[in-house]
């Protein structure tokens, strides 16, 4: 099954009042499907910020991404989810993710785990979501029922498995986390084999989950190794070619990015795709050139 394609921006800027607006206004104008906010300290709060965004726009849906479930008791989680989703007229998307950046579990005050026991603080988290949100005794319920979407992030084998069991969106970063919680980027192939692994895991399913996956940097450009010579050290160990082969990056033409779109769609199953705000206004013509294919 192919799928159209979507389009989020992930609102990593921090912004509020009606500079937060404005952006979002913009984000619709431009056509992006979802406005999606981080869960990252120093950045605005997700929840608060997806109310005040659903309240100056129409057509985008709503969504955590990601969140990271080291910060959440579940209980409190299914109330935030569940009056978000009320407040945004259903329009909610639920992103989990496991978590991976270290410093931040310790400005939180919260130990950073081994990533097998953050997996499982995971696992536990969409399973009482499942149960907390479906319960039709709770005087609070999301519109949406049983729940809103759920989309989960990662690339290991327990983190897929979980999604294909569970998740209406998979979405895989195009990096692995590192033990000392960063994230180094996947190669092609190393992406392909993930998509491969979650395959296998979701194979029976009767309907496919969409896949998304984070653009982390764009340029439009007609010379498209200048614009990997002047990239941020996403990966710095590369060489041009390999940048240029790196999936969670895209430059060259209009034509030749939404080409590429194409490609890791028709490839790999990738229909959804996220774009970081700064690069916002830089992917909206290839958007336009993708509108309805």
């Amino acid at each position: 099954m192919t799928r159209p394609f979507r389009f989020g921006v992930n609102m990593t800027t921090p912004d509020v009042g009606d500079a937060w607006r404005a952006r979002c206004v913009r984000a619709e104008a431009l056509g992006y499907d979802v406005i999606q906010v981080p869960d990252h300290l120093g950045m605005v709060a997700p929840f608060p910020a997806l109310v005040a965004a659903a309240a100056v726009t129409e057509r985008p849906r709503l969504g955590t991404f990601v969140l990271n479930t080291a910060f959440w008791n579940p209980a409190l989680l299914a109330r935030e989810i569940a009056t978000t989703d009320a407040l945004t007229g259903g329009r909610l998307e639920v992103g989990l993710g496991a978590g991976y950046v270290r410093e931040e579990h310790e400005r939180a005050g919260l130990e950073f785990l081994p990533p097998g026991e953050r997996v499982g603080h995971l696992i536990r988290t969409v399973t009482e979501l499942d149960r907390l949100l479906g319960d039709e005794t709770e005087p609070l319920r999301p519109v949406q029922r049983p729940r809103p979407p759920l989309l989960i992030g990662g690339n290991g084998d327990r983190v897929l498995r979980l999604a294909a069991e569970h998740a209406q969106i998979a979405a895989f970063t195009g990096g692995r986390a590192t033990q000392v919680g960063s994230m180094r980027a996947l190669a092609a192939h190393e992406l392909a084999e993930r998509v491969k692994a979650y395959r296998d895991f979701e194979a029976g399913r009767e309907v496919p989950a969409e896949l998304n996956l984070l653009l982390q940097y764009v340029a439009v450009t007609p010379d498209r190794r200048a614009a990997v010579r002047d990239l941020p050290a996403i990966a710095p160990e590369l060489t041009e070619d390999e940048l240029l082969e790196l999936p969670l990056i895209t430059v060259g033409t209009v034509r030749q990015i939404a080409d590429q779109l194409r490609e890791l769609r028709e490839r790999l199953g990738f229909s959804y795709f996220s774009v970081l705000d700064p690069f916002m206004e830089t992917l909206a013509p290839v958007i336009e050139e993708l509108k309805g294919r």
